[in-house]
């Protein structure tokens, strides 16, 4: 990838110091320069590029929870095609979860072959959870954990409940002490889907087209004492914890609790949790149905204020597409269709949209969507417009209005639960190291952790 020198004039640039008017100059893939608007760059630049007054020049967010699913299931979405979705939303980094591919990266051969997939096909830069699933998390078995570790892996994904692919398979509370363990012994990271088996097996079973009874058979209580079970993990191994995706509002006070404890804790939420609410759910519309689900308002708006007080570090999409047949719309059951939103490339509007309205402003919901999640999966040099960092750039129109329509999406199935949705904010053009992304892309690199 050639690299252009060049500067960008803006009255409005995204810096760790709020917005203001800069110039900002980019040589060699990174930010050289950032200076008042107008001044003088120090070295010379191949072009200069002025943003329209309606324009803001934003850092390249991070998504830190994606899944690809190549290889073995690209049908449902591939690197190719997500890249180029994350790219058209403004992301420039993202880290790929480790299932629902065929192998998933639990073994340095399964990463191998992620990676094998991956060669060619990046529009942006790419990184890799490993997961710690039965057979990579039992006594006397957790070599492969730390060879995965050595391999530039960003953390290890467990589940406390079935995950929904035979191939991954969910851990016991025995399992999950060892991992932690082990984990905690090199340094690692330990990211959990926290849902109680226990708790599921006793609600009521969910068929249909009813959404009420998709929800009461995903209860908070599943994800309040699967947490609760983290934190006492994570408190006597010392492993650093990361909730991901989180839901249920009710479970705020015991991630509080254990911070005040001193627990090596993070939190993500994702924005189908925090700009849609059960009660506006249409039957059958199975594009919604995830797991943790979606909540009623009342919870939204506690997650809300948990984001306001730094309770949740981040936001990101657990962007977990699969194909039409698969989400069963024709039958609109909740029971049988497949978990997962579609939501990569309108990410970011989707949470502009709902914070203006309630008078959260663009500076901190870029930073839940790009210095936080960087902070919590280690990535320097991504996530912050500062000098010395990539020159990962997004151009975002704030106030332009546009309607979603998922067949225009960049991911490769036309299903999303945002179809139809009326967002405010658009991304224009996106940057990474300097080069403008486009639909032909292939520029991104696979990257590993660094802290």
């Amino acid at each position: 990838m050639t690299s252009p020198s060049f500067a960008v004039h803006a009255d409005r640039v995204l810096t760790p110091q709020g917005l203001a008017p800069h110039t900002v100059v980019v040589a060699d893939g990174t930010v050289q320069q950032i200076l008042p608007r107008g001044a003088a760059p120090a070295v010379p630049v191949d072009h200069e590029i002025t943003l329209a007054e309606d324009e803001v020049l934003l850092p390249g967010l991070v998504d830190s929870h994606v899944h690809v699913n190549e290889p073995g299931r690209t049908e449902w979405e591939g690197f190719a095609t997500a890249t180029r979705a994350a790219a058209r939303g403004g992301v420039t980094t993202l880290v790929d979860m480790p299932l629902n591919s065929v192998p998933p990266t639990t073994t340095v051969d399964g990463l191998d072959a992620k990676r094998a997939a991956a060669e060619g096909k990046l529009a942006i830069d790419v990184g890799f959870w490993g997961g710690a699933v039965p057979e990579n998390s039992a006594p006397g078995h957790t070599k492969e954990l730390a060879d995965l570790h050595e391999q530039g892996v960003f953390g290890f994904k467990a589940f406390l409940s079935p995950s929904g692919v035979e191939e991954f398979g969910n851990l016991s509370p025995d399992e999950l002490e060892t991992a932690a363990n082990a984990i905690a012994a090199f340094g690692g990271r330990l990211i959990v889907h926290a849902e109680d088996p226990d708790v599921l097996d006793r609600a009521p079973d969910c068929a249909g087209r009813d959404y009420a009874d998709f929800l009461a058979s995903r209860p908070d209580t599943a994800e309040n004492e699967a947490i609760a079970r983290v934190i006492d993990v994570a408190r006597r191994t010392g492993v650093r914890a990361h909730i991901l995706h989180l839901s249920s509002a009710a479970a705020l006070p015991l991630i509080a609790r254990a911070r005040e404890e001193g627990v090596q804790l993070t939190v993500e939420s994702c924005p189908h949790y925090l700009t849609l609410a059960a009660e506006e759910i249409p039957e059958g519309a199975t594009e919604y149905k995830c797991c943790p689900p979606i909540r009623d308002e009342a919870n939204r708006d506690l997650l809300w204020a948990a984001l306001r007080d730094g309770l949740i570090d981040c936001v990101v999409s657990d962007h977990s597409p699969s194909t039409p047949d698969l989400k069963d719309l024709d039958t609109g059951d909740f029971g049988t269709a497949w978990g997962g939103v579609s939501g990569l490339q309108v990410g970011l509007s989707a949470m502009w949209t709902e914070a203006r309205r309630r008078g959260v402003g663009l500076e901190q919901t870029v930073a839940w969507m790009s210095s936080g999640p960087a902070r919590v999966a280690g990535l320097r040099g991504k996530g912050s417009l500062v000098e010395g960092a990539d020159a990962d750039l997004a151009v975002f129109a704030p106030d332009e209005a546009f309607s979603v329509h998922a067949a225009e999406l960049g991911h490769r199935n036309p299903v999303s639960a945002y179809d139809g949705a009326e967002l405010v904010g658009r991304v224009r053009r996106t940057f990474l190291r300097g080069v403008e992304v486009d639909g032909t892309s292939t520029d991104g690199r696979m990257i590993e952790r660094q802290d």
